[in-house]
């Protein structure tokens, strides 16, 4: 069997290893093709087992690549400072004023219109000026995927919002994003939407 006849057999048991591992076509298309190009560069005279050997580069890879996101994640969580939030709240002396009274009824409706996942991605992009970059980091999901969760945050909250009068000032959302504010830095607000997050999984 040449190496052509063997990535057209294995490859689709190596992406269905990868896509399980991984939680993601995209990102186990990327793995597997990685690892079969590797597989062409090398001596397969010497591998003994085909099939095994595949398949533990692809798990291998695949562990990396989780490994290296989260790497990724923690830097951004060390390294994210918005100041131009804190110095827009400052501009706006809202910090002279109640800051509950203030916000708590546009946090109330993003609480409640939005799904913990547009909610993370929305907040930190409107207010707290995330890039796409930075949000593939924190939520593990691609550019595009953010984008398209954006505007759809942006479509909803658009839309009437009278309905919604339950207050939040208690609530774990509220108190994470003001102290955030305070201490410009956002990681608590970050681990609260993760929290979420793993909630609703």
């Amino acid at each position: 069997m040449n190496q052509s006849q063997t990535i057209a057999l294995y490859q689709p048991v190596l992406q269905s290893i990868a896509q399980r591992i991984l939680g993601s076509v995209a990102d186990a298309e990327d793995i597997v093709q990685d690892t079969l190009l590797k597989w062409l560069t090398i001596d397969t005279t010497k591998v003994q087992n085909t099939k095994a050997y595949l398949i533990k580069a692809v798990t291998n890879n695949c562990i990396n690549h989780l490994n290296a996101i989260k790497r990724k994640k923690d830097e951004c969580l060390e390294s994210i400072k918005p100041q131009e939030l804190i110095d827009k709240y400052k501009e706006l002396e809202l910090f002279n004023f109640d800051f509950e009274n203030e916000v708590s009824s546009a946090l109330n409706v993003i609480h409640k219109k939005l799904e913990p996942l547009e909610k993370g991605i929305f907040v930190l992009r409107e207010f707290f000026d995330f890039d796409y970059d930075d949000l593939q980091e924190v939520f593990n999901k691609k550019k595009d995927n953010c984008r398209q969760l954006f505007s759809r945050a942006k479509s909803k909250l658009n839309q009437e919002t009278s309905k919604i009068k339950s207050d939040i000032s208690n609530s774990n959302f509220f108190e994470s994003f003001k102290n955030s504010c305070h201490q410009d830095d956002p990681k608590e607000l970050i681990k609260h939407f993760n929290s979420e997050l793993k909630k609703n999984n």
